[in-house]
């Protein structure tokens, strides 16, 4: 595992946004961690994650795309409002766990440098939704031996391709399914979001503007 800078400080009064799309496993990593998760949002009112939030007594939000799109306005307006839900609570970090849409500056903007995403796959490797599909394929056709995961930046609209913030190999095994590899690479997804996060609240706060 390579995690840029050493995890360690103090995280009091430091906060957390989550967003997320569907169970929301890396989620609760990061609550069972006691990190200061303030507030979760979905784009999908049926998300288990907001369960886990719930049962974690975290305020959570459903801000789903489609009303915008019925109504006439645009993807960008739909981030514009999501980023004015996504800052009234004051968010040090934004985390993408598990968020299935991509994110436009309309977004971005308003928190530069303070968006994290997870990703099931190493830099420069597998972008897109599909990450863990298209890297056991890969293996079988015997293009690779190995896959992973990344945690890094979103700093514009670019998919699965911001700062390194850090990584870790996962084998592939000669019998593996997508459900084996899944459960694996979960499990690696939960220890590198927590560290990394962790990593990230303790630095020291550095006033913008």
């Amino acid at each position: 595992m390579t995690v840029a800078g050493g995890v360690s400080g103090d995280v009091t009064g430091r906060r957390l946004v989550v967003l997320v799309s569907g169970n929301g496993s890396n989620l609760q990593a990061l609550l069972d961690a006691g990190l200061p998760v303030v507030a979760v949002v979905s784009n999908r009112p049926g998300a288990f994650a907001l369960e886990r939030a719930a049962a974690a007594g975290v305020p959570a939000e459903v801000v789903t795309l489609r009303p915008f799109l019925d109504s006439g306005r645009t993807r960008r307006d739909f981030d514009a409002h999501l980023a004015e839900v996504v800052a009234a609570h004051r968010p040090d970090y934004v985390i993408l766990a598990g968020w299935m849409l991509l994110l436009s500056s309309a977004f971005l903007d308003r928190f530069p440098d303070r968006v994290v995403n997870l990703h099931p796959a190493l830099p420069g490797a597998f972008p897109g939704a599909h990450a863990m599909a298209d890297a056991l394929a890969a293996y079988r056709e015997g293009r690779i031996t190995e896959t992973g995961i990344m945690v890094h930046l979103v700093p514009d609209e670019g998919v699965d391709n911001g700062p390194v913030l850090a990584t870790v190999t996962v084998p592939i095994e000669p019998d593996d399914t997508l459900d084996s590899l899944a459960e694996r690479m979960h499990a690696q997804e939960h220890v590198l979001l927590v560290d990394t996060v962790r990593r990230l609240l303790a630095e020291p706060v550095v006033a913008s503007g």
